[in-house]
């Protein structure tokens, strides 16, 4: 039986060591040379760099205080308000940018209150508002998570203390659960980096516009020029794997502060 389930692993194993290796075995001297005088190239590196970090600036705002009032507190529809959290974690990104299309549109209800709005997604502002809406959901889930393992009584003992319930979060349960709350951010960052279905449809693929490296690939090869694409794409290989060291250290460290 051993020997079966074997099977799979070594084939999963195959095809992540093998799509890797597809890539890097790409990386020639000439390639590099190309890509290093490409201002394409540089314009989608700093635009995914700028984008995301902003992004993953305003998941923080967004999805820190929505975890600590969905943990902390009570109330009716609890179950079902937590569940919505789930939605844009499980929907496909292409969907989520059609709603936010709709949403946010010249058509949406939103054009009425703030009309500028719809006149500025097709810009960098699109691709933040996309990359905002997915870390925000991934890093919502991973800070309610570590606010639920905090223990109730260092809560209360602020309390206690006279601390009000913004100070208790401040300056207890950020420290005590701040490497589960980066680890979240790590994730939030990674997936803010690889958004593209949700850009697409909200903020568009314009060259030296909108063109993240994920955007840079897909319009690329759609042209024909293989050897940008792939250099875009070596550029998020390496980032996603500085990124999963950073995670396995903060997880290493979490481990080790345990008794």
């Amino acid at each position: 039986m051993m020997k079966w389930a074997l099977v799979p692993l070594l084939l999963l194993l195959l095809l992540i060591v093998g799509s890797l290796t597809a890539l890097l075995f790409q990386l020639t001297p000439s390639l590099l040379s190309q890509l290093i005088a490409e201002p394409e190239f540089h314009f989608a590196i700093l635009m995914s760099l700028a984008t995301s970090l902003t992004s993953l600036f305003f998941a923080f705002l967004i999805a820190i205080p929505a975890a600590w009032v969905m943990t902390r507190s009570e109330f009716f529809g609890k179950r079902a308000v937590d569940a919505l959290f789930d939605l844009p974690l499980v929907t496909p990104p292409l969907v989520i940018g059609i709603g936010l299309l709709l949403l946010l549109g010249s058509q949406g209800p939103f054009s009425v209150i703030f009309p500028e709005l719809s006149r500025w997604l097709f810009s960098p502002l699109g691709v933040i508002i996309a990359q905002t809406y997915v870390a925000s959901a991934v890093l919502y889930r991973s800070a309610q998570g570590a606010f639920a393992a905090i223990d109730p009584a260092f809560v209360r003992t602020g309390l206690n203390l006279g601390l009000s319930p913004a100070k208790t979060l401040i300056l207890v349960e950020i420290p005590l659960c701040w490497q589960g709350l980066m680890s979240g951010g790590i994730l939030a960052y990674s997936r803010a980096l690889g958004e593209f279905g949700a850009t697409l449809m909200l903020a568009g693929a314009t060259r030296f516009k909108t063109e993240t490296l994920p955007m840079a690939i897909y319009l690329n090869i759609a042209s024909g020029d293989f050897s940008l694409a792939l250099g875009c794409a070596l550029i998020l290989m390496a980032l996603a794997v500085v990124l999963l060291l950073a995670l396995h250290r903060l997880k290493r460290r979490k481990t080790h502060a345990k008794p």
